[in-house]
């Protein structure tokens, strides 16, 4: 595992800088709050799901964030329609496997998913990336459930598999892409007491990912500027929905938090 410092400046700023479009087709539980987490990091949001539009969509944007958390067979469609618009275009896919392990239906489509196009970051949750990793595991809903498993071997193995940076989303998060293995120790449990957070780090990720190739360290970084902006909300309340709405105000705020932490490694 590594410990660095990433340049959270740098990359912040160049997302605000040059506004990415990310083209999400996702669930409609969390789907305005995605588009809020986008425009508060700094890129431009898209939500088109229509087969008709979506690769004329694809070539407008940076990125391609999709998640099954309202899945039909009709929106997988859609989405395997896009990423291999996004594939030939050579922009990142952010798969966010939400509920997989829970349904078989949902297995399949997220596999079909994996097998028809490729998928440049693999998000979920330990069980969602555990099952996806051919363990026998179930998925709670959309929640996970604790396993015995080494995460890390896990992610590994999955990210060897599918040649792809593997995500999970934990009280540390757990990043791997090629041989590197980043842990990312930010973030709250208030975070836990709202629904769609994990809806939005995907699409943090895709901003991030949308200006560089160095997925590792832009899924590490993404996930690290999201937390640490929930972390300074929980100082100044103790409810959710007071908890969201501060979160939201943090994240606008950042680049002050990455400007003074830029500084103070630089010493």
């Amino acid at each position: 595992m590594q410990e660095l410092h990433l340049p959270l400046y740098t990359y912040l700023q160049k997302i605000r800088n040059t506004k990415p479009l990310i083209h999400h087709i996702t669930n409609w539980v969390s789907i305005a709050d995605c588009a809020n987490i986008v425009r508060l990091t700094g890129g431009l949001p898209i939500m088109a799901h229509a087969k008709e539009e979506v690769a004329d969509m694809v070539k407008l944007s940076d990125a391609l964030v999709l998640n099954i958390g309202t899945l039909t067979s009709e929106l997988v469609e859609s989405m395997k329609i896009a990423a291999k618009a996004a594939n030939e275009k050579g922009i990142p896919v952010i798969l966010d496997a939400v509920g997989v392990g829970a349904t078989p239906f949902r297995d399949k489509k997220a596999f079909e998913l994996l097998d028809e196009c490729h998928i440049d970051i693999i998000k979920g949750n330990a069980s969602e990336i555990a099952k996806l990793a051919g363990e026998d595991v179930v998925t709670k809903g959309v929640e996970a459930v604790d396993i015995q498993l080494d995460l890390v071997q896990v992610a590994k193995k999955l990210a060897k598999d599918k040649n792809a940076t593997v995500v999970i989303t934990a009280h540390e998060d757990i990043v791997v892409w090629k041989d590197n293995v980043y842990v990312v120790k930010n973030g709250h449990p208030l975070m836990g007491q709202i629904v769609g957070t994990g809806c939005m780090a995907a699409s943090v990720i895709g901003c991030f990912c949308a200006i560089d190739k160095d997925y590792g360290k832009l899924c590490a970084a993404g996930l690290a500027v999201y937390e640490i902006a929930a972390e300074k909300a929980a100082r100044e309340t103790f409810t959710p929905f007071a908890f969201k709405q501060k979160f939201f105000d943090e994240l606008f705020k950042m680049d002050e938090v990455c400007d003074w932490m830029q500084k103070i490694f630089a010493l």
